[in-house]
């Protein structure tokens, strides 16, 4: 009987030790899908390798990521919420938060983040998901307008550093263009797209203006009206290219990086494509540095271009949902994709393991993700972006004033 005992007991011990180390059958795991951009600075297969290896440790979880262009991102987001919760976690762009949330699209997750986790993220990656003090996500891909020079063409012209303010850059593309080392100076993204409005924000703020009051009554007008006289005056003066007027973010991206330009202001996927051959004829010349001061901010007044990961309402795993958020915008994780994109994580910038290779980059990170600035964070920002790239266009071909033009915005958005 003993004997049968112990026999008795070891198989059921054996089949309980199979059983927990039976892997999870799809069958049985929670399902998740994600939508992410495909044009992000995580590359397609960055973002399904990360994937993979969440759901080998988590056999639990299987996450379906499903990737669309940003033009096209907030609308499938929009779209999704409408077929039963399509998706469990969403990208989001910073400009969409208040929309989002007005929506009632995307989750509260403030109680999920204990101030010892905020002190270790930049306060500018933060306000990517932050909506009057509540988080809704968590931030991913932490970004900013950069200041690209050519270091050969402003030694050429004598200069030993890049500008540190907008009347130094100035002074400097009137140097280069005076000795004849380059034609246009300086090449912008100002087609009538996103682009323009990024611009328009951080000379913005580099004059100490803003978009709207404290009592939420527009406040951009006065300033503005400078701001866009300044941008009318670089295609006037002939220091930046008049073609700047339809480009986008690819198109300066490419001018720049072909030796037509001294100064570009981009993203910091263009530090990477400047050291490729292939995307690069100035390979070894291209030099990165905060956005210059202006006379009402400090240098590294930039705009912010970050985003980040959000759970959807209609989530039926919205736990499984946070771990994979979690698991994606962890410290290790990023700090292992760093020379695809910059962590969000401040701690990671002082190891030299992690910007080993990119130290300009990482230098000029630090006051440009420490100030820069949001775009006006309001439900109708899609509304109010177009009408400012269509008057910010008027201005820059001549056919409308400044005054006039913000007057009709201001008028447009009403108070806030």
């Amino acid at each position: 009987m003993k004997k049968y005992l112990i026999a008795t007991l070891l198989v059921l011990s054996l089949a309980i030790h199979l059983a927990l180390a039976r892997p999870v059958a799809a069958d049985d795991a929670k399902t998740l899908n994600v939508l992410v951009m495909s044009d992000t600075a995580y590359s397609d297969k960055d973002v399904s390798s990360m994937t993979a290896s969440f759901n080998t440790e988590h056999p639990d979880i299987n996450v379906k990521v499903d990737f669309v262009p940003y033009a096209g991102l907030r609308d499938r987001i929009l779209l999704s919420q409408g077929s039963d919760g399509a998706y469990d976690v969403v990208l989001i762009d910073v400009i969409w938060l208040a929309e989002f949330v007005k929506r009632d699209l995307i989750i509260d997750v403030t109680d999920r983040v204990d101030s010892s986790l905020r002190s270790q993220v930049f306060d500018g990656a933060w306000k990517t998901a932050d909506l009057n003090g509540r988080l809704y996500g968590f931030p991913w891909l932490v970004d900013a307008k950069f200041l690209y020079y050519n270091k050969k063409m402003l030694s050429d012209a004598g200069f030993s550093a890049p500008p540190k303010t907008w009347d130094e850059m100035n002074n400097q593309a009137q140097v280069l263009k005076d000795k004849g080392i380059v034609k246009f100076p300086i090449v912008w993204n100002w087609g009538q797209n996103e682009e323009i409005v990024c611009d328009f924000a951080y000379l913005l703020a580099a004059r100490g203006g803003q978009f709207f009051a404290s009592d939420g009554k527009p406040a951009f007008q006065s300033e503005g009206a400078k701001v866009l006289d300044y941008m009318r005056s670089q295609i006037h003066s002939g220091i930046a290219n008049p073609s700047s007027r339809e480009y986008n973010a690819e198109d300066g991206r490419r001018a720049f990086l072909s030796g037509e330009a001294a100064f570009s202001f981009n993203w910091q996927y263009v530090y990477a494509l400047s050291k490729n051959p292939a995307e690069s004829k100035v390979v070894g010349q291209v030099g990165v540095a905060p956005v210059p001061a202006g006379p009402g901010a400090p240098e590294g007044t930039s705009v912010n271009g970050s985003m980040a990961l959000s759970i959807t309402k209609t989530s039926k795993h919205p736990e499984e949902a946070w771990t994979y958020v979690t698991f994606m915008t962890s410290k290790d994780l990023q700090d292992k994709y760093a020379k695809a994109v910059l962590p969000v994580w401040t701690a990671s910038y002082s190891d030299p393991a992690v910007v080993a290779g990119q130290e300009e980059l990482a230098a000029a990170a630090a006051p440009n993700f420490k100030n820069m600035v949001l775009r006006p964070v309001i439900a109708n920002y899609v509304q109010m972006s177009s009408a400012l790239q269509e008057g910010i266009q008027a201005v820059l071909y001549d056919k409308a004033e400044p005054d006039a033009v913000l007057a009709d915005i201001a008028s447009s958005v009403g108070n806030q």
